[in-house]
C-alpha cells in the first residue's frame, strides 16, 4: 500500500537514500565494538597486551564509537527532513485531489473523514515511513550481522536465541492478522467524532441558545467512548506483543548466561568471548524487539495507508477532461432539455423530472416553491456541482460539459444557502470573487449588494478582520457581503439561492433595485420564500416536487397557477392581519 504514496517522495529522495547509508555505518561500527571489547578482555587484560594493547584498541572503540555517534545524528536529521517532507507532500497532494471532488465526492467521504485523513492518517503515515527509513534497516542489518558475529563465537550457544525467532515470528503474523481490520474500525470511529465535535462547534450558538449543552456532552461522551472501545479492541492484541517478546528475550539471555558461565567454569570458553557473545545477543534480541515495534506501526498505519490511498484514487464524478479548452461563454442563456436528476445516479429515485426551461440572456428569473421542492437542487447544476442523469443543460449555446469547469463557473456566481465567510479581512473575502479587483471595484460591488454603509461603519471599514466563518458580522450582513462577493466576479449568470431571506424588505428591495441597475445583461436567477423578493422579475418558475409546476410573469402566475397564488394569498393575507 505505501508503495502507491512513494511518488510523493518527490525533493526528498535525498535524504530518503542517505537515511539508510547513515544507519548502515551507524551499525557496522556497533557490531564491531562488542569485537574490540573481547579483545581488550581475553588479549589486553588477561592475555599478553597489556595497558599497551588495551589503552590501543580501547582508543579505537571511543573513535568508532563517536563515528556511530555521528552517523546515528545524521540518520535522524535526514529522516525528519525526509518524512516530514513525505507528509507535507501527500498532504498537499491529497488536499489538491479534494479540490478536484464534486459535491457528490465530498458527500461519499464526509468532512470529517476528509479532515481525519489529512490530520490524523497522514501523521500515522509520517511516523511508520520515517521507522521504516530507520529502524526497518537498521533492525536487519543488526539482525544479521550481531547472529554472523555470535555464530562466529559460539555456534552451540547460538542455537537457543536462534529457537526464538520463529517463536516471535508466529507471535507477529497473528497479532498483525487480528489488529489491522480493528484499527480500520476505530480511525472510521474517530471520523464519527470529528464530525460531531465539528457540528457541536459550528453551531455552538444554537446549542446554547436552546439550553442544550448536556444534551450535546452526552452525545460527545457516547462517541469518545465508542472510540476508546474500538482503540481498546485494537490495543489489547497489540500490547500482547511486548510481553511476549520480553519473556523470549529475558529466558534467551538467562540460558544463555548460564550454558556460556558453564562454559567458561569448564574453560572451554573465554570471558571476552562471552561478554562480546552476550553483547551480540542482546543485539539480535534488540533488533527483534525493534522489527517487532515496525510490524505493529505498521499494522496500525496499514489502515491509515489505505485510507488516504483510497482518498487519491477517488474519482471525481465531474470532470473536463472532454472539454474544450478554447471555448468561452458569451451570454448567460440558460436551457433545461428533458433533465432528469438523481444524487445517487437512481432514475427511479429523481429528484427532478423532465425539467424543460428556456431562460434568455440578461432576464430575471425568480424561483419559489415548497421546502424540499429542488429548487437548490435545480441552480446547482447549471455551474455543473452535480451532473444530469438525463437530458441536458446548455448555458451560452453549449452544454455545460463542453466548458472546462473553471471556464463556466468563473461565468456563473452562485450565493449559496450557507452564507460561508472566512478567517480574514471583509476586504480579502470580497476579493474571493476577483483576487485582482480594484478597492474601487470592491466597493461599487458592496454598495450593489447594500454592504457597503455597515463596512464603513466597522472601526477598520474593509479591513475589518472577520473571525471564523463571520462569526462577528450579522446573518444580514453576512448575506450581503457574500453576494457582493460574487458580484465582483462580473459574471453572465449570478444566482441567488435564498440569499436575501435575513433582510428586511426594504433592503431587499434595494438590493432588487441596485441589479437592475448595475446587472444589465446579466442573468439572474433568485431562488426565495417571499413573493415579494421575485414578483418584479421578468418570469418566475414555479418548482413542486422536483417538476415545473409554472412558468410565467407573476400577473400571469396569479391567474392560472395555483400553488403560486396560494403562496401569495398566505403571505399577502399575513401582512394583511398584521396591518
Amino acid at each position: 500500500m505505501i508503495k502507491k504514496l512513494l511518488p510523493f517522495l518527490g525533493e526528498y529522495k535525498r535524504e530518503t537514500i542517505l537515511t539508510p547509508l547513515m544507519v548502515v555505518g551507524e551499525v557496522v561500527l556497533e557490531l564491531m565494538i562488542p569485537f574490540l571489547m573481547a579483545r581488550i578482555v581475553d588479549y589486553g587484560i588477561l592475555g599478553d597486551g597489556g595497558m599497551p594493547y588495551t589503552i590501543r584498541v580501547g582508543s579505537l572503540m571511543i573513535v568508532m564509537a563517536l563515528v556511530a555517534l555521528i552517523f546515528g545524528a545524521l540518520s535522524g536529521k535526514y529522516a525528519a527532513i525526509s518524512g516530514m517532507g513525505f507528509a507535507r507532500n501527500i498532504r498537499s497532494g491529497l488536499f489538491e485531489k479534494i479540490q478536484t471532488y464534486s459535491f457528490a465526492n465530498i458527500d461519499k467521504f464526509t468532512t470529517a473523514s476528509l479532515v481525519t485523513r489529512l490530520t490524523t492518517d497522514i501523521t500515522n503515515t509520517q511516523n511508520a515511513f520515517m521507522m521504516v527509513i530507520r529502524m526497518a534497516v537498521r533492525a536487519p542489518i543488526m539482525l544479521v550481522g550481531a547472529t554472523i558475529m555470535a555464530v562466529s563465537i559460539n555456534p552451540q550457544l547460538s542455537l537457543i536465541f536462534l529457537i526464538s525467532i520463529p517463536v516471535l515470528s508466529v507471535t507477529l503474523y497473528l497479532i498483525g492478522k487480528h489488529a489491522h481490520p480493528r484499527f480500520l474500525d476505530m480511525l472510521e470511529k474517530y471520523d464519527t467524532l470529528n464530525e460531531k465535535v465539528q457540528d457541536f462547534i459550528v453551531n455552538i450558538r444554537v446549542v446554547k441558545a436552546f439550553v442544550r449543552e448536556d444534551h450535546e456532552e452526552e452525545k460527545f461522551v457516547a462517541d469518545a467512548k465508542k472510540v476508546r472501545d474500538a482503540q481498546l479492541s485494537a490495543e489489547k492484541l497489540v500490547v500482547l506483543n511486548m510481553p511476549i517478546m520480553q519473556l523470549t528475550i529475558y529466558s534467551s539471555i538467562v540460558a544463555i548466561i548460564w550454558f556460556g558461565g558453564n562454559m567458561v567454569i569448564q574453560g572451554t570458553f573465554n570471558i571476552g568471548e562471552l561478554s562480546s557473545f552476550i553483547m551480540y545477543i542482546m543485539q539480535v534480541l534488540i533488533s527483534l524487539m525493534m522489527i517487532s515495534m515496525i510490524f505493529i506501526m505498521l499494522i496500525i498505519s496499514r489502515a491509515s495507508f489505505s485510507r488516504i490511498v483510497e482518498g487519491l484514487e477517488e474519482k471525481p464524478v465531474l470532470d473536463d477532461d472532454d472539454s474544450d479548452q478554447t471555448l468561452d461563454l458569451n451570454d448567460g442563456s440558460i436551457i433545461f432539455n428533458q433533465v432528469d436528476f438523481s444524487y445517487n445516479q437512481d432514475s427511479n429515485n429523481l429528484v427532478l423530472k423532465d425539467i424543460n426551461l428556456t431562460i434568455k440572456s440578461g432576464e430575471t428569473v425568480g424561483i419559489i416553491g415548497g421546502t424540499g421542492s429542488s429548487k437548490t437542487t435545480l441552480v446547482q447544476l447549471i455551474p455543473r456541482l452535480y451532473d444530469v442523469l438525463n437530458g441536458e443543460i446548455i448555458v451560452g449555446g453549449h452544454n455545460v460539459k463542453d466548458y472546462q469547469l473553471k471556464t463556466l463557473r468563473d461565468q456563473v456566481a452562485m450565493v449559496l444557502q450557507n452564507n460561508v465567510l472566512f478567517t480574514g479581512t471583509i476586504k480579502d473575502n470580497l476579493k474571493w470573487g476577483n483576487e485582482n479587483a480594484s478597492d474601487q471595484e470592491v466597493i461599487e460591488a458592496a454598495k450593489a449588494a447594500q454592504a457597503h454603509d455597515f463596512i464603513v461603519s466597522l472601526p477598520n471599514g474593509y479591513d475589518t478582520v472577520l473571525g471564523q466563518g463571520g462569526v462577528n458580522v450579522s446573518g444580514g450582513q453576512k448575506q450581503r457581503l457574500t453576494i457582493a462577493r460574487a458580484l465582483l466576479k462580473k459574471p453572465k449568470v449570478v444566482i441567488l439561492d435564498d440569499s436575501t431571506s435575513a433582510v428586511d424588505t426594504a433592503t431587499d428591495a434595494a438590493i432588487r433595485k441596485a441589479f437592475n441597475e448595475n446587472l444589465q445583461g446579466v442573468t439572474t436567477l433568485i431562488i426565495a420564500q417571499r413573493v415579494t423578493s421575485v414578483s418584479d422579475a421578468d418570469k418566475i418558475i414555479v418548482i413542486d416536487d422536483g417538476t415545473i409546476n409554472g412558468f410565467d410573469t407573476h400577473d400571469n402566475l396569479l391567474k392560472t397557477n395555483a400553488i403560486y397564488r396560494e403562496i401569495y394569498q398566505s403571505q399577502s393575507k399575513g401582512v394583511n392581519d398584521h396591518e
